[in-house]
């Protein structure tokens, strides 16, 4: 996993194999189209969505667990 910059904030792009898998340049679940405030916050999600592909879940990313992880959006 890897950060970026957008023109407004912070991204994250999941890759496997050398192959990106997912690139979020937005907040996921917001009506708003906004980048992550850090890129601390762009790779917490990053994170999340990770571990939900290991528990082999949807890598879905809800209001609830932005706000448990503190994003602000």
């Amino acid at each position: 996993m890897d950060s970026f910059r957008t023109t407004s904030g912070w991204g994250y792009t999941i890759a496997y194999k050398d192959k990106i898998l997912i690139k979020q340049s937005v907040i996921p679940v917001i009506t708003d189209n906004k980048s992550f405030e850090s890129k601390e916050d762009a790779l917490k999600v990053g994170n999340l969505v990770i571990q939900k592909l290991n528990e082999h879940s949807s890598p879905t990313v809800t209001k609830n667990d932005l706000i448990l992880l503190k994003i602000k959006f």
